[in-house]
């Protein structure tokens, strides 16, 4: 279908829970292209359903080009450590902050057909999954810096051109 533009911070629909897909119809289907068609732009590893301004459980990931979605994605599986990693975001641009975050995830949900999804693995796609649910729960990444981390944050918010 097309990029679809990104949701900046202060959108209120970044805060919002996402409600679960009770129906694949074209709609569903339309979503699901537009996420692949944003996601695949360089330098992008995954794009949340709200950050195109939908508030449905779905994201799509780019990860080492490999491209895929989920739907209703549930993050079954963290293991390790939490450690911390350097992170940005779409939704919140040009900032980096690090943010613990566990070494392995595996996310389930469905396809477009309603068959069982499994993503899982270890590094920047264990990030990514973990990232992108947060999104569907109403959270952004600097939701989760700890207090002084996410002051210095919130001021470069401010400061930037884009807010």
């Amino acid at each position: 279908m097309s990029v679809r533009q990104i949701r900046l911070f202060g959108d209120p629909v970044l805060r919002a829970v996402s409600a679960p897909i009770t129906e694949i119809d074209d709609g569903v289907r339309a979503l699901v292209r537009d996420l692949v068609d944003t996601v695949e732009l360089p330098g992008r590893a995954g794009v949340a359903a709200p950050q195109i301004g939908v508030a449905l459980r779905a994201f799509s990931y780019n990860i080492d080009g490999d491209i895929g979605y989920v739907l209703n994605p549930e993050l079954t599986e963290t293991s390790g450590e939490p450690e911390p990693v350097s992170e940005g975001c779409l939704s919140v641009p040009g900032l980096w902050h690090e943010v613990m975050r566990y070494p392995h995830a595996t996310v389930t949900g469905i396809d477009v057909d309603g068959n069982e999804i499994v993503v899982s693995g270890d590094g920047l796609i264990a990030q990514a999954l973990q990232h992108e649910t947060d999104h569907l729960d109403g959270m952004l990444y600097i939701h989760r810096l700890d207090p002084a981390a996410r002051r210095i944050a919130m001021r470069e918010i401010r400061e930037s051109s884009w807010f």
